[in-house]
């Protein structure tokens, strides 16, 4: 990568003129502002200057003195109040692009140092259909998990499934009372919910009125609704003591759920290495918080065991403090109720022990909404006073938005399921598809359909920056034009068209010269792939990549008007196919980096 390759240099330039690095300044290269001084850029002269009270230009000519990159640049200039400027030469460019068009992984280095690092995304519910809500978990997940195995680490993905909880006493008693043997057969999350919800109103002590307000049913139905929750609660009771026929129609729960999370997965091209839900960690549990209590980090209050803040970082960075009323007050993060009951904070601390000690994690990612923030910092907190030294981050990430800017749900109040969604967006593909016909079978307008469908969908979210809300549209997502892939898979299609109108005499060589303007943009913007890759990781943030990919469609747009490729002859000729060789090759890896297939012909 020319940018880690010229911040090497630099460094080392530094230390040849004896001029000693403060910490914090790494002498780093970005890339340029402004294109047209340099392709790369370092302003670490004019900060230490500053720092040095000395003059920036005359640093940075010490510095430029003892920096050799003659091999990647035409020459480095000193522009300003010490900036530094670098051009790559095309005789660089056009020994990256080679590698780029050879190698297995277009150009993009392994990283120096591989982790085991374990990726915890998208876990549903059992019993429960997945909706709009698993979209942004699931693919940011998925494409981190993709692009950390691209560059050489060992990824364990971890769908940490919620099959474990109050809510199976429902289901449990609904099951044996309410359930619709057929409808079950048909659609087994769809009558599980149906059953689920029919108990669960049936547990109400209150209605809404006319007004929107809550309130309270006659006492004959209180007292029935009353019973209900205690015969739901001994169901619960009986399946986590182990009986039979409660542990049977969980199991039978659980199995029917995930073979219709497969099918969606596999709809979408994603998946696990494992499927570890709550319930495999119920048994170590108990000794989790016996000696948390006994090494004195939990304690007893109010008959739960809790972790407190033990005043060992400031108030604003203790995870198990909050303010009220101006003051700093206990924030306990609870890991046994009172009842003898476990959260979610217990379950997750045993998952970690596990991740660290049978998988050997350096590192794990939970890809989970903001909202938890704060839970997940009371794990790690609780997690490192119990001596774990694994690097754990919470992978953040905003709302889906309706067009309205409200939460995305559907005319009747209800959260949209995501199996909908990617079904819409196949169909409406279809329509597309239809409207263009070139002669493709029904087979195979399917299978374009699948393509640009579920790549909208995905491509929607992951061009987003996770932290922001956005909002859902259909239009923008499988529009041609714009940000998109729809937009992104046409460029690549059209890559593929050159070499399908050669068919053999596409033979390309090593010849290489790079000299119209156009060209040595491309080929820039084609070695700057392995950049966007690697820093995809820095962030965790796959909209890097997503945008990369679309700057190279449109640098290979602008090519293609300037530089004709099939009139013309000779070097000429064969540098401007291994510049469309290159642009496809980059286009499909990156596209498949986010989870998206391409196409030869839509």
């Amino acid at each position: 990568m020319f940018r880690s390759i010229l911040t090497s240099r630099l460094q080392a330039a530094f230390a040849a003129a004896g001029i000693a690095l403060p910490e914090g300044l790494d002498a780093a290269v970005a890339l340029a502002a402004d294109t047209r001084f340099g392709d790369y850029q370092s302003n670490a002269p004019m900060i230490l200057a500053k720092q040095l009270k000395t003059n920036p230009r005359a640093l940075a000519t010490q510095v430029v003195e003892k920096l050799d990159v003659s091999d990647l640049c035409e020459k480095v200039a000193i522009d300003g109040p010490g900036f530094l400027n670098f051009r790559i030469s095309p005789v660089a460019l056009a020994a990256k692009l080679l590698a780029i068009v050879s190698e297995s992984s277009v150009g993009v280095d392994a990283v120096a140092d591989p982790r085991t690092i374990v990726v915890d995304f998208s876990a549903p519910n059992i019993a429960k259909p997945m909706h709009v809500g698993h979209i942004r978990s699931t693919f940011i997940g998925d494409s981190l998990a993709r692009v950390a195995r691209f560059v050489g680490h060992k990824v364990i993905t971890d769908n940490h499934v919620g099959d474990w909880g109050t809510q199976f006493g429902m289901i449990i008693h609904g099951w044996k009372t309410q359930l619709n043997r057929e409808a079950l057969k048909a659609d087994p999350i769809h009558e599980l919910v149906r059953v689920y919800k029919a108990v669960n109103a049936a547990t109400k002590t209150t209605r809404e009125n006319e007004n929107g307000n809550e309130v309270p049913l006659e006492p004959e139905a209180v007292a029935k609704a009353q019973e209900l929750r205690e015969t739901c609660k001994g169901e619960l009771v009986r399946l986590q003591s182990g009986d039979a026929e409660n542990l049977g129609i969980w199991k039978e729960c659980v199995r029917l759920t995930l073979e219709q999370l497969e099918r969606v997965y596999s709809t979408l091209d994603i998946k696990f290495d494992h499927y570890l839900g709550e319930s495999f960690f119920n048994d170590a549990l108990a000794p989790l918080v016996d000696d948390m209590l006994a090494k004195g980090i939990a304690s007893i209050s109010q008959g739960a065991a809790v972790v407190m803040s033990d005043g060992s970082v400031k108030p604003e960075q203790d995870p198990f403090l909050t303010q009220k009323d101006g003051e700093w007050v206990p924030a306990p993060c609870i890991i046994r109720k009172g009842d003898g009951g476990f959260g979610y904070a217990t379950t997750d601390l045993a998952t970690i022990d596990y991740r660290v000690n049978e998988w050997q994690a350096d590192e794990i990612w939970y890809v989970v909404g903001v909202p938890q923030q704060l839970h997940f910092r009371q794990v790690f907190a609780a997690a490192q006073r119990r001596g774990v030294n694994t690097k754990m981050i919470h992978i953040a990430f905003g709302s889906i938005l309706g067009p309205d800017g409200k939460m995305f749900k559907t005319r009747s109040g209800e959260t949209v399921g995501l199996l909908e969604v990617i079904d819409e967006a196949m169909e409406r593909a279809r329509a597309a598809v239809n409207e263009k016909e070139q002669g493709f079978s029904d087979a195979e307008k399917d299978e374009i359909a699948q393509i640009i469908g579920g790549g909208s969908v995905k491509y929607a979210e992951l061009s987003q920056n996770r932290l922001t809300d956005y909002k859902f549209s259909w239009d923008k997502m499988l529009s041609l034009q714009g940000n998109t892939a729809p937009y992104l898979i046409n460029a690549y299609v059209r890559t593929r068209s050159i070499f399908r109108k050669l068919g053999d005499a596409a033979n390309l060589t090593s010849d290489c010269n790079l000299t119209e303007p156009a060209e040595i943009a491309l080929a820039m913007k084609l070695a700057q792939f392995a950049e966007a890759v690697h820093d995809v990781l820095a962030d965790h943030r796959p909209n890097t990549l997503a945008n990369y990919l679309y700057e190279l469609a449109n640098t290979y747009h602008s090519f293609y008007e300037a530089c004709h490729v099939l009139n013309s002859e000779g070097v000429v000729r064969n540098t401007r196919l291994l510049l469309c060789e290159g642009t496809s090759r980059v286009l499909k890896q990156g596209l498949g980096l986010l989870g998206i297939k391409t196409t030869e012909r839509m």
